[in-house]
């Protein structure tokens, strides 16, 4: 996100409360960016941020994310995403910054009443995460009614793409592939979920933001499609017929083993095209040969530091 702000002229400010390497580099190499190392649960910084710097829009990335983080930490993960948001919140209001877009969670809704759903599919969520989700997206709705805040809520779906920091299908398959090893995925064949290149979801959020009105605080940005977990193999065994197998085991698939995903589907993305014009550009197969072509460059490099 912070990539594509700077790419297009825009002046950014990035709290970041873990490895700041990445953004540190960037600002050092002269660009428009203030990198500050900091927890949004602290008000008082979060406040000071907002004093020095005025936003004039916010992009909220910020949460410990998903179900086994919801599993073992579920205190945790509430006060970074719920009460680390209204510290944002507070912060817009009390500074005059309006927009704030909001990266949610197709875990908002549970487990899918259908293969394809849109935005006014009804809100079941099992574990915290997707509660914290839904919390915050109804705290901006308030904050909208109380403070004229503009708080717009995309929901997306099973991010991925080239160092991306979570090692879950499709990622895990991708690694395996890139470095000719083996994988047993040990349930989930059948399963259907929608992946989402991580551009697309930059570029849809990048959209919202510069909308001049909406008509709605909420817009899926996915893929729009739902493969399933056979069907992924099968196009990486396509893209490096080379490689070691990727299997994939019959039952569902399961959080770190234990916790069985319930029934997910693609996501109709109507809303944000008829908004913003949002389209997704990578489907599966070309989504999936990106990262893997950025994976194998990341390899190359290691290898050649490494003598």
């Amino acid at each position: 996100m912070v990539a594509a702000l700077l790419r297009r002229g825009d002046g950014v400010v990035a709290l970041e409360a873990g490895d700041c390497t990445w953004l540190q580099a960037q600002a050092e190499s002269g660009a428009a960016l203030t990198v500050v190392q900091g927890d949004i649960r602290d008000a008082g910084m979060v406040d000071g941020l907002f004093d020095a710097h005025r936003p004039r829009a916010v992009i909220h990335c910020a949460a410990m994310v998903g179900v086994l983080a919801s599993l073992r930490s579920p205190r945790e993960l509430f006060r970074v995403n719920i009460e680390g948001s209204i510290n944002l919140f507070e912060a817009m209001a009390r500074s005059g910054t309006q927009r704030m877009i909001h990266i949610s969670s197709e875990e908002i809704y549970g487990p899918f009443e259908a293969d394809r759903i849109d935005e006014n599919h009804p809100q079941r969520p099992l574990h915290a995460y997707g509660i914290s989700k839904a919390a915050v997206e109804h705290l901006g709705r308030s904050y909208r009614e109380t403070r004229g805040l503009d708080c717009i809520n995309i929901r997306t779906s099973w991010v991925y793409g080239p160092d991306f920091p979570r090692d879950r299908v499709p990622v895990n398959m991708i690694r395996a592939v890139a470095r000719h090893q083996p994988l047993y995925v040990s349930g989930g064949a059948a399963d259907r979920i929608d992946h989402t290149y991580l551009d697309d979801v930059v570029a849809g959020a990048l959209a919202a933001l510069d909308c001049v009105r909406h008509f709605h605080d909420a817009y899926h940005v996915s893929s729009a499609s739902s493969p399933s977990l056979a069907e992924i193999a099968a196009i990486l065994a396509e893209l490096d017929p080379r490689a070691p197998p990727i299997t994939v085991g019959s039952g569902p698939y399961r959080h770190d083993g234990s916790v069985a995903m319930p029934r997910k589907g693609a996501l109709d993305c109507s809303r944000a095209g008829d908004a913003f014009g949002y389209k997704p550009r990578f489907d599966i197969r070309a989504g999936l040969a990106a990262t893997l072509e950025a994976e194998r460059r990341a390899l190359k490099l290691l290898e050649t530091a490494n003598g």
